[in-house]
């Protein structure tokens, strides 16, 4: 798989009147900021990168860190959040004002469409090495990042029949008892699936398909669907099995010795945010020290390199890790979600 890239960010501009909108390129003065953001009283936030109550306790961290303004975190899977924005878009009917998501093949289109403000956060030098170069400097930048690995029932399978690695998942012996995502829903899976793609072709999924696995929406169900004991092995994110571990659910996580894929989740302000200033401030708040403590707190992977690391999880240097570029997911994106439905049906 390819490597991230590196890349040098440049900083912005000037500082902005705090009794004016914040104009396309900014560099922040918080403070002047905050007032103006105060004025407008809100943001509201579309997110489909953690579990709506994640969301819900990063609006209250930063309403805590900047008094006077409320956050509408509004949290659906990647892509829904994309039609409902492009709708809203189409029909001049603006109610977003920071747009994260996990597919990032959605801010080029956006960028392209004039949809995304100019605006270059601060904080983004804080990057760890990884992320450098993900996104596009003064439009949308890196904000959250998932490891798609394994999970399993840790107390319905015997220790020895623990999974190891992705091809565990078309060992007949799993039939019927294997939780999966969507790849037409959840962006964060389908990078999953173009991984396995990569790797193994297009016959993994076909072998796949023969072990009828249980098919979600959200990267997140198949943690549900094991929790509960309905299946026992499958697809998941680090930060939801990790969280769902730490509950004292019997959920197992695995980092496959053949490599577990490193998605990127972007952030970007909207060109007609209704509250322009609380979304710059929102803005730099996602790239800050204090989310990234919040991220790890809700066991996220943060992508600062000064974040403690995730309890339970490794670093990114310590497994094999599979990296797809922009590039690879915005062309072969489109090509598994038919190839998936092709394949597994609707």
């Amino acid at each position: 798989m390819k490597t991230i890239s590196r890349r040098t960010t440049t900083a912005g501009l000037g500082l902005i009147a705090a009794s004016m909108f914040a104009p396309p390129s900014a560099r922040a003065d918080l403070s002047k900021l905050h007032e103006a953001a105060k004025k407008e009283g809100e943001v509201t936030w579309y997110v489909s990168q953690m579990t709506g109550e994640a969301a819900e306790a990063m609006g209250k961290r930063f309403a805590q860190r900047y008094p006077g303004i409320a956050v509408n975190a509004i949290r659906t899977t990647g892509q829904v959040a994309y039609s409902r924005l492009t709708q809203e878009l189409k029909n001049n009917t603006p109610h977003c004002d920071v747009y994260s998501s996990t597919d990032i093949t959605q801010y080029s289109a956006l960028k392209a469409r004039n949809a995304l403000a100019r605006y270059d956060v601060e904080s983004v030098g804080a990057l760890l090495p990884a992320f450098e170069g993900q996104g596009e400097a003064g439009y949308f930048y890196p904000t959250t990042a998932s490891i798609q690995a394994m999970v399993y029932h840790t107390t319905l399978l015997r220790r020895e029949d623990w999974p190891k690695q992705n091809t565990d998942l078309i060992d007949p012996r799993w039939k019927g008892r294997i939780a999966t995502g969507h790849p037409g829903f959840s962006a964060y899976f389908a990078q999953w699936v173009l991984g396995m793609r990569k790797v193994y072709g297009w016959q993994f999924f076909e072998k796949l398909a023969a072990n009828k696995p249980r098919v979600g929406r959200s990267g997140n169900d198949p943690i549900q669907v094991i929790t509960a004991g309905e299946c026992l092995i499958g697809t998941g994110p680090t930060s939801t099995a990790l969280q769902a571990a730490g509950k004292g659910n019997p959920l197992g996580l695995l980092y496959p010795e053949d490599g577990a894929v490193l998605c990127v989740g972007p952030s970007a302000v909207l060109a007609a945010a209704p509250h322009p200033n609380a979304a710059r401030l929102f803005m730099e708040w996602l790239l800050s020290a204090d989310y990234g403590e919040t991220c790890v707190a809700w066991h996220m992977e943060p992508v600062r390199a000064d974040a403690p690391i995730l309890p339970g999880a490794r670093r990114l240097t310590d497994f094999k890790a599979l990296t797809l570029s922009s590039a690879e997911i915005a062309r072969g994106l489109p090509e598994v979600v038919e190839q998936w439905r092709d394949t597994f049906g609707g």
